[in-house]
């Protein structure tokens, strides 16, 4: 797995965290116990410190940067393929969906949904156990139904998932 240092600050990866091969992480990095953080994902704390909370995964492809506040996932959180997560919060078991975008000091509250395709805006405030959606992620509706299914099972599916690629690829 590609880490690399940053002026003197390396990665620091539990080691029951799964990195992908393929996934880079650079600088100023925590991956906490049982986190996953997959396939060319880009993990990039060079301005600030990027935390990867316990048993969280970063998905596919996603982009994690940061300013000066740095970047945290919450514990059991899940940032869907193909997201931009940029200096923000984002709270224990939030789900963020495919392809949104959280940007600069944002904060996610627990246990929420921003639907896939959202955008986040600077300094947005999502509060708990909501689903946002929209561009600008301005429609909030209660956390229910499969909405919440995904919320309530997502991070242990991808930790039992992680275990399985841990022990089950490999290069042909």
């Amino acid at each position: 797995m590609p880490l690399y240092s940053f002026e003197g600050k390396s990665p620091k990866v539990d080691p029951s965290a799964w990195i992908a091969p393929t996934a880079t992480l650079i600088g100023d990095v925590t991956v906490g116990a049982d986190a996953s953080v997959w396939y060319g994902a880009v993990i990039r704390a060079d301005f600030g410190p990027v935390v990867i909370g316990a048993g969280a995964n970063v998905q596919d492809n996603t982009v994690i940067h940061v300013n000066a506040n740095g970047c945290e996932v919450g514990e059991n959180a899940t940032i869907g393929h193909l997201c931009v997560v940029h200096d923000c919060v984002i709270g224990a078991q939030a789900l963020i969906g495919n392809g949104a975008t959280i940007q600069d000091g944002a904060v996610i509250g627990e246990r929420a949904l921003v639907a896939a395709g959202a955008m986040v805006g600077p300094g947005t405030q999502i509060p708990p156990e909501v689903v946002a959606m929209g561009v600008p992620a301005k429609r909030q509706v209660p956390l229910e139904g499969t909405s919440k299914v995904w919320v309530d099972h997502n991070a242990t599916v991808y930790q039992h998932l992680a275990r399985r690629h841990a022990t089950g690829i490999e290069e042909v």
